[in-house]
């Protein structure tokens, strides 16, 4: 199948789909060409009978053998004249008239048929059309696949360079997907970045769908060239089949059900990797219940205050002196309890509800930590998503003001992997926060693909070796040379490391030959909430002089949560 045209479908939608048509005005314009018709033919009449009463009196008195024609007769004859010549003109008026407006209506009906960027069937027309090859498919023994397309993090790419530029990867995704889709496929798009292909199938040749699937698949994972960009945009697939059985009794063999299978089964696809397919499976619909009912409790969560700061000890390796805490999220559920942030954040960042979340906790640890030593820091982990808040910086501020925490014990940890986000947003945010006097460290060093000319065009001040090398260190030899080889590294570089995910003695022991390390990990103990924690600073005797006694943080945190 060749390139998508404008107005090129993969099946012409004008077999399946009966758009009405209103002919009000185009029966107004031929009643009224009739009528000028009627007009110009009376006046040739007149004409005729006029000019055989002027002509021949005329004739006669040009030869002098007879007066002329009355001065009335000559004037009835030039207002024929007149008259003839305004009809024709007006009806040639009418007819392009006529001609247009039937133009306008094809395009018109074309337009309410067709998406007007790819030219793809838009969701009314998919509707109607299916509606007739389900019974087509129905009497040729054959059922419908439906494939639910969804580009992968394609809101990103048109925030960042824009509509124009996100409407060049729709086309361009647009033509891929045809090209991929047999001759008797339904193709539309459904809206934003959601494409959805029809295609007849007999039913035990499932593995028809799948090579289809896999093909849309490799061909989205192909870079598009935009303006001399390389930009990136996978898909995930969702896909149902008409003749699907469910056991729950729900509606089945209609296209709303269909399509609402295939979604879900997109979505499955989404959270388990995305650039994939899976088949529609009862199971999924309950995890997209719970997915649902997750996405309601962060949003009312955030409202209630349920999120709450955690603290990660870190410690200086050679010495072991306690030198600041880790900040991290935790969700004290009424309904699911204690919630991990692998389970939540994920989700907060796809609803768009991942700032105001960490915000909120970002406050509520900078309240904590300033009653504890002035020696200890505070390190904090931001989202990729806040990296594109040009306002970020100013936010983190207004809060160490609204806190009276010094920024130069505030510790800003950016994950590797959001360098090759947007590396222009990263250097700005970064530099903004140094020239308040924040410190910025690079978190899970080694997973990602930083280059030395980034670590070396970027003002950090600490890089953190990624748990998933310290923790086996001792057991794999590879984890063991990369985590001396990032800490030579930093060395050189002048930057101090951080090891995340010491879980043991000999592990610890272990970086302590390496050099002189910070770490963390679960040999210190586990995260607490901001009451232990303070319990056992108080005990060390490293709180601040300065700290409020806890009646008055709960009273402040309680009066917090009122007002949110």
């Amino acid at each position: 199948m060749g390139q998508l045209g404008l107005f090129e479908l993969v099946v012409p939608v004008q077999n399946y789909a009966d758009a009405p048509t209103n002919p009000v005005s185009q029966d107004r314009l031929i009643g009224h060409t009739a009528v000028i018709s009627a007009i110009a033919l009376s006046a040739i009449i007149m004409l005729v009978g006029t000019a055989s009463l002027v002509l021949p009196k005329t004739f006669k008195a040009l030869a002098g053998t007879s007066v002329g024609p009355s001065h009335l007769l000559v004037t009835a004859l030039l207002l024929n004249i007149a008259l003839v010549l305004f009809g024709l003109h007006r009806y040639r008026q009418m007819i392009s008239e006529i001609a247009l407006h039937r133009l306008a209506e094809e395009e018109a009906r074309a337009m309410a048929d067709r998406d007007p960027l790819t030219g793809c069937l838009n969701r009314r027309s998919l509707t109607i059309a299916t509606d007739l090859l389900l019974a087509q498919s129905d009497t040729g023994g054959e059922v419908l696949a439906a494939i639910l397309i969804d580009l992968d993090k394609f809101k990103q790419i048109n925030d960042f360079n824009g509509h124009d530029t996100g409407d060049r990867i729709l086309l361009e995704s647009a033509n891929r997907i045809a090209a991929q889709l047999p001759d008797n496929a339904l193709f539309a798009r459904m809206g934003g970045d959601e494409f959805v292909c029809i295609i007849p199938f007999r039913p035990d040749r499932e593995d028809r769908i799948e090579r289809i699937a896999q093909g849309i698949i490799e061909a989205m994972g192909k870079p598009i060239e935009v303006n001399g960009l390389q930009l990136e945009s996978t898909a995930s697939l969702g896909i149902a089949r008409s003749d699907f059985t469910r056991i729950d009794n729900a509606d089945t063999g209609t296209i709303p059900s269909l399509l609402h299978m295939a979604d879900i089964a997109m979505y499955h696809a989404k959270h388990h990797g995305r650039n994939c397919f899976f088949w529609f499976e009862i199971s999924m619909e309950s995890e997209l219940r719970f997915r649902s009912e997750l996405e309601s409790g962060i949003r009312l969560g955030i409202a209630k205050g349920e999120f709450v700061p955690y603290y990660e000890q870190q410690i200086d390796l050679q010495s072991g002196k306690l030198t600041g805490f880790e900040m991290l999220a935790r969700w004290h559920s009424p309904k699911l309890g204690l919630v991990s942030p692998e389970t939540f954040i994920p989700v907060a960042e796809e609803i768009g509800a991942i700032a105001a979340l960490s915000e909120s906790l970002i406050a509520q640890a900078l309240h904590d930590a300033a009653g504890w030593n002035a020696e200890l820091s505070l390190s904090i982990n931001i989202s990729p998503i806040q990296l594109r808040d040009p306002w970020f910086a100013q936010k983190i501020l207004k809060m160490l003001v609204a806190a009276n925490f010094p920024p130069q014990r505030l510790d800003i940890e950016i994950t590797e992997s959001c360098l090759h986000e947007n590396i222009a947003a990263v250097r700005t945010l970064v530099t903004s926060l140094k020239n308040q006097g924040i410190r910025i460290s690079l978190d899970d060093f080694g997973t990602g693909y930083s280059s030395l000319a980034q670590l070396r065009s970027l003002p950090f001040d600490r890089i953190k070796i990624d748990r998933s090398f310290v923790t086996n260190m001792n057991e794999n030899a590879d984890s063991a040379t990369i985590v001396k080889a990032i800490t030579a590294l930093g060395q050189g570089l002048g930057l101090p490391i951080t090891a995340e995910g010491i879980e043991t003695e000999d592990v610890l022991d272990a970086l302590k030959g390496i050099g002189n390390i910070k770490g963390q990990g679960y040999l210190y103990g586990k995260p607490e909430c901001a009451d232990t924690t303070r319990k056992r600073l108080e005990k060390a005797n490293l709180l601040s002089s300065r700290a409020p006694s806890p009646v008055a943080e709960q009273a402040k945190h309680a009066k917090q949560r009122r007002r949110a």
